[in-house]
């Protein structure tokens, strides 16, 4: 079948946006995901596979249990809804690995990219026209699905090409958390006491390892995680200086456990990872003031961080996750290369 090819897209992708009005692709709530034409700056995708955010897995799992084939309604459920992989529950989306089946004629002269080449987008799936034919298989543990679909990226989109010294879902891992290490390595300074929430996780890991490195031998790296499983993974790792239990949602115990572990002086930075609700006041009461609390979890509500931190008097510093920062990719990517311990436990997960 012949591909439609139109004029003049938006560079922002807002030519796809079908509802409502006048917004952007991430925030609508309806896009255009029919795939059998493209606009002239738009690359079309062959989808293997999605890496679903963590934070809309769980979501999703919770909700409608661990059954494969209700897992794979409720995907399809929302990209038929929504034209894309946008939890309305959670608001995210993931990423996805692919291969370029077509380069929009605008783009390509700017463009390094070719058909045949493999990518992964660094954009978020909830912004993502994407049209599924088939989920083949669901990865729970991984949070990856592998799909027989079709998706565009915008002229304006991130994507990087598949690095070809570790296997395709690796890298997927990997460069699905990437803008929270690099976060981390420009946050984190000389000497400072670090606190990563959810730091056996899959983006905690790798804040930590930033964080420990940024840091250096006169800082201070805590790590915590909710079960003994995840303490004893993470302590194995030897990129924490202390590994403690604790639940993020309960606040005070957050903020006595720290308080009594530096001894009073709390800690400079805060990194959450977690993708469970309601960790937002255990997060700032866990913080000295002046300091800097960074949000990188999708579960995160920000009218609790910003009206709860008004209620305690906490004078910190907040920041939202932003996916993207100059040089992610890299970042996480590397983190894996220099950490064979890393590599090893990422490989039994995510290969």
């Amino acid at each position: 079948m012949s591909l439609e090819v139109i004029k003049n897209g938006n560079p922002f992708g807002a030519h796809r946006v079908i509802e409502p009005e006048g917004v952007l692709p991430q925030p609508a709530q309806k896009i255009d995901n029919n795939l059998s034409r493209i606009w002239d700056n738009e690359l079309l995708i062959d989808v293997q596979f999605l890496n679903i955010d963590s934070a809309s897995f769980t979501q999703i799992k919770n909700d409608v249990g661990a059954d494969d084939e209700k897992i794979k309604a409720r995907i399809l459920e929302i990209v038929g809804d929504r034209g894309k992989m946008h939890n309305p529950v959670t608001g995210s989306g993931g990423m996805l690995i692919g291969t370029v089946a077509a380069v929009g004629e605008k783009l390509k002269e700017s463009c390094p990219l070719k058909a045949g080449d493999r990518i992964v987008s660094l954009v978020s799936l909830s912004l993502t026209p994407l049209e599924i034919e088939e989920i083949l298989e669901v990865k729970k543990d991984t949070d990856q699905v592998k799909v027989k679909a079709k998706a565009v990226l915008f002229e304006n989109s991130l994507y990087a090409k598949l690095p070809e010294d570790m296997p395709e879902t690796l890298a997927l891992a990997v460069l699905d958390v990437c803008g929270a290490p690099a976060q981390t390595a420009r946050l984190v300074k000389q000497g400072d006491t670090a606190v990563i929430i959810g730091a056996g996780g899959k983006s905690g890991i790798l804040c930590a390892w930033e964080a420990k490195r940024r840091a250096g031998v006169t800082g201070r790296i805590i790590g915590v995680e909710y079960s003994d499983a995840g303490c004893e993974a993470l302590s194995a790792l030897n990129i924490c200086d202390d590994v403690i239990k604790l639940d993020a949602s309960d606040a005070l115990s957050c903020y006595d456990t720290i308080n009594t572990l530096t001894e009073g002086k709390l800690a400079d930075v805060i990194i959450n990872c977690v993708n469970i609700p309601n960790t937002e006041l255990g997060s700032i009461m866990m913080c000295r003031d002046k300091g800097v609390v960074y949000f990188f979890s999708m579960a995160t509500s920000f009218t609790k961080a910003a009206l709860g931190a008004e209620g305690i008097g906490k004078d910190v510093d907040m920041i939202i996750g932003n996916g993207y920062t100059a040089g992610h990719a890299e970042i996480a990517l590397n983190v894996v290369r220099e950490s064979n311990d890393i590599r090893e436990m990422y490989e039994k997960l995510y290969v």
